[in-house]
C-alpha cells in the first residue's frame, strides 16, 4: 500500500475541476486552499478561514454546495459528527479516523499495517443480505484530564 498521502496541489485541483468542466473559481480555489490548510473541516469553518483571508466573496451555503460536490466527485471525503455537523477531509486514501467527541475533531491516524489487517479480516467475514464495498474505522475518544504536577 502506498504510505505516501497528501491532498492535491492547486496545480492539480485545477485539472481535477477542468476533467470534470467546472471552471476553476475563486471561491472553489478559496475553499480548496482553506481545506488544504484545515485538513479537516466543516463548511462554516472553510467560510470563516476564506472570510479572515479575504481571498474570495463566500456564503456558508455557496461553501457547503462546493464541498459536497467535491466528495461527490472523490476529492474530498465527507464525515458526519456526533453533533449531527458535516466535516470534510482532504485525505481520501485509506486510513483511520480519532473522533474528539468532546470538541469535534478529526484527526488522521495513518497506520497502513492494521488498516491492512482489519480490512484483511473483514474481507473474510459475510454479512447476510449485503455487498461490503469499503470500511471506514473510527476511534471515538476525548482528551484526557491528568494534570501533571512537578
Amino acid at each position: 500500500m502506498n504510505t505516501t498521502h497528501r491532498c492535491p496541489t492547486v496545480e492539480e485541483y485545477r485539472e481535477i475541476l477542468k476533467k470534470h468542466s467546472l471552471k476553476a473559481t475563486p471561491q472553489r480555489l478559496a475553499v480548496h486552499e482553506a481545506m488544504s490548510e484545515l485538513g479537516h473541516a466543516s463548511a462554516d469553518m472553510v467560510t470563516e478561514t476564506i472570510k479572515a483571508k479575504g481571498t474570495a466573496k463566500v456564503t456558508l451555503a455557496s461553501v457547503y454546495n462546493i464541498l459536497t460536490h467535491m466528495a461527490m466527485l472523490g476529492v474530498y471525503n465527507y464525515r458526519l459528527s456526533s453533533n449531527n455537523k458535516m466535516y470534510f477531509d482532504v485525505n481520501t486514501f485509506k486510513h483511520i479516523h480519532l473522533y474528539d467527541k468532546e470538541n469535534h475533531i478529526f484527526k488522521d491516524v495513518v497506520d497502513d499495517e492494521l488498516v491492512s489487517i482489519i480490512e484483511s479480516y473483514l474481507g473474510r467475514k459475510r454479512f447476510k443480505g449485503y455487498k461490503i464495498e469499503g470500511i471506514d474505522i473510527q476511534i471515538i475518544g476525548r482528551p484526557t484530564r491528568k494534570k501533571y504536577f512537578a
